[in-house]
C-alpha cells in the first residue's frame, strides 16, 4: 500500500495542477533567425488587435440587444475598447522593436528574448479560458482571440456520493431492520449537467445526468440471501459468517430542480453565475435499470478461509425509480435517496431501499 501511495500521490498532484509556462518559440537558433521571427510577429500585431476589438464590439452589441446596456453606454464602451486596442498596438510594437534592438546589439547566441506565444496546459476540470473537456493536455495560443460564449446557461459537474444504506420494510419500522446500519452502505458516481431555467436569474436550475448506484445490504445474525424460485429470503448460514453482503448495481438518470442564490460575475466579453460558497437545495428523483446483483460471503470451514461470490438476479427489481434530494453548501451536500420501486420483485412483503450520506458536485 505504501508503494502504491508513493507513486499515486505525486501522479495525482501532477495531473491536478494547471501548469502554465512561457516558452521561447525561437530558442536554440541564431539571432538572425530570431530577428526575422520578431519582425513577422510585429507585422501581425495590428491584425491580432483588430480581431480582439471585433470580438469585444460583437459582445457589446449583444449586450445592447439583450437590454443590459443603453445606446449611450454601448458607444462609450466601444470607444474605450478602440482606445485600448490602439494603445496595445503601439505598446506591443514598441516591445518588439526593443527586442530586435537587443538582439542586434548582442551576437553571443544567448537567449535574451522570451515571447509569451504558446503555453502548455495540463488540467483536470474546466475553466472559462481553457478547454471544455474534463481532462485537457496540450497547448493554448495566447495570441488567438478566445471564442468565449457570452452567456453560458449550461455547466456540468462530476458527482460523487457515499453513505449509509438500509431498507424500509412494509409493515415494520427502520429500527427493526434485518440489515446492519453501519455495515450497509451505498456509493454513487456519475455526471450531471446544470441548466439555468430563466434568462435573467439563476435562482432555479435544472440538474440532470446519469449515475451508477451501488446499494449494499449486510444482513444481521449470520444470515444470507437465498433465492428460491421467485422468492428471495434471509436464512441462517450453516457456517460462521465473517461477512455477508448483497450489492445491487443500478444505472439511473437523476433529475433535480436546484434552488438557491448565486453571484453574477461580469467580464469584458462574457458573464457567468457562480454558486460557489452558496447554499442550495435540490429536489427531484431518478429512474433507471438494474445492471447487476452480487452476494459476497466470507466464512471458515475446518479452519480454512473461504470467499464465495454469487452472481445472479436474487429477484431484484429490473426497473428502478425513486425520490432524492440534497441540501448543499458549495460543493458538499447532505444527500437522501429513496427507492419507490421495491428491492425484490414479486415478494409477499415489499422492501424499499433508503440511503443517507454525503454528496460532492465537483466542477
Amino acid at each position: 500500500m505504501q508503494t502504491i501511495t508513493k507513486y499515486l500521490v505525486p501522479l495525482i498532484m501532477f495531473l491536478s495542477m494547471q501548469c502554465i509556462y512561457a516558452q521561447d518559440t525561437i530558442s536554440n537558433v541564431n539571432n538572425k533567425h530570431k530577428i526575422e521571427e520578431l519582425k513577422t510577429q510585429r507585422e501581425t500585431i495590428e491584425n491580432q488587435e483588430k480581431a480582439f476589438l471585433k470580438t469585444e464590439v460583437e459582445t457589446i452589441n449583444l449586450r445592447l440587444e439583450n437590454g443590459d446596456i443603453t445606446n449611450a453606454e454601448a458607444e462609450n464602451l466601444k470607444k474605450q475598447a478602440a482606445t485600448k486596442r490602439a494603445l496595445n498596438i503601439e505598446n506591443r510594437i514598441a516591445i518588439i522593436n526593443n527586442k530586435i534592438s537587443l538582439l542586434e546589439r548582442n551576437d553571443d547566441g544567448y537567449n535574451y528574448v522570451g515571447e509569451k506565444g504558446t503555453r502548455g496546459i495540463i488540467r483536470i476540470g474546466k475553466g472559462e479560458d481553457t478547454s471544455e473537456s474534463f481532462v485537457f493536455i496540450g497547448d493554448v495560443d495566447d495570441d488567438k482571440p478566445k471564442n468565449v460564449k457570452y452567456d453560458k446557461r449550461t455547466t456540468s459537474d462530476f458527482v460523487l456520493a457515499f453513505g449509509l444504506n438500509n431498507a424500509i420494510i412494509e409493515g415494520d419500522n427502520l429500527d427493526n431492520s434485518p440489515y446492519k446500519f453501519g455495515g450497509s452502505r451505498f456509493f454513487e458516481m456519475g455526471w450531471a449537467w446544470k441548466t439555468r431555467v430563466f434568462k435573467n436569474t439563476n435562482f432555479l436550475r435544472l440538474k440532470y445526468g446519469y449515475s451508477f448506484q451501488f446499494n449494499g445490504l449486510k444482513p444481521k445474525d449470520n444470515n444470507y440471501f437465498v433465492q428460491q424460485g421467485n422468492q428471495t429470503t434471509l436464512e441462517e448460514f450453516p457456517e460462521d459468517l465473517k461477512k455477508s453482503k448483497l450489492t445491487i448495481t443500478n444505472l439511473v438518470f437523476p433529475v433535480h430542480f436546484e434552488f438557491g442564490p448565486s453571484k453574477r460575475k461580469d467580464k469584458d466579453t462574457y458573464f457567468r453565475y457562480s454558486t460557489n460558497n452558496q447554499f442550495k437545495i435540490g429536489l427531484g428523483g431518478y429512474g433507471g435499470v438494474n445492471i447487476g446483483s452480487r452476494q459476497k460471503l466470507k466464512y471458515e470451514i475446518d479452519g480454512e478461509r473461504t470467499k464465495e461470490k454469487q452472481k445472479k438476479s436474487f429477484n431484484t427489481t429490473n426497473l428502478v425509480y425513486g425520490l432524492s434530494g440534497y441540501i448543499a453548501f458549495d460543493e458538499v451536500a447532505l444527500y437522501v435517496k429513496y427507492d419507490l420501486s421495491p428491492i425484490f420483485q414479486d415478494q409477499a412483503i415489499n422492501q424499499n431501499n433508503i440511503s443517507v450520506g454525503l454528496r460532492f458536485d465537483m466542477d
